[in-house]
């Protein structure tokens, strides 16, 4: 038997507030964005000493910030992030990748990645 894992766990800063939206037919889903980010010192080195061995830090710290798309379906998890969850919040997200295709307003494909929470 062999078994399959998607799930993903985030701790970041929502970008804006959610906001819900509903297809015609469909169940409403909020959806915001959330920023993480990647943090390294550049030029890092090390350096022996006998029997010692030192980390010396030589140079910048860079940092990337990475943006995901965070949509949630579930009624009563919908419902409170789109009434308590607002832009600037810091919040740990736990889901999966969800990969998808939608054609934007000019009638062009677009690939999309979403967290589903």
């Amino acid at each position: 038997l062999v078994s399959a894992m998607n799930r993903v766990q985030l701790l970041g800063r929502v970008g804006q507030d959610p906001i819900m939206r509903q297809v015609e037919g469909k169940n409403p889903v909020t959806i915001f964005s959330l920023a993480t980010n990647e943090m390294w010192r550049t030029g890092d080195s090390e350096v022996g000493q006998g029997a010692l061995l030192r980390l010396c830090t030589i140079g910048d710290i860079s940092q990337k910030t990475t943006w995901h798309r965070i949509s949630v379906f579930r009624p009563g998890l919908r419902d409170v992030t789109y009434q308590y969850v607002r832009k600037g919040s810091r919040i740990f997200v736990e889901g999966k990748i969800d990969y998808g295709e939608y054609t934007d307003k000019n009638n062009v494909r677009r690939q999309a990645t979403t967290i589903i929470a």
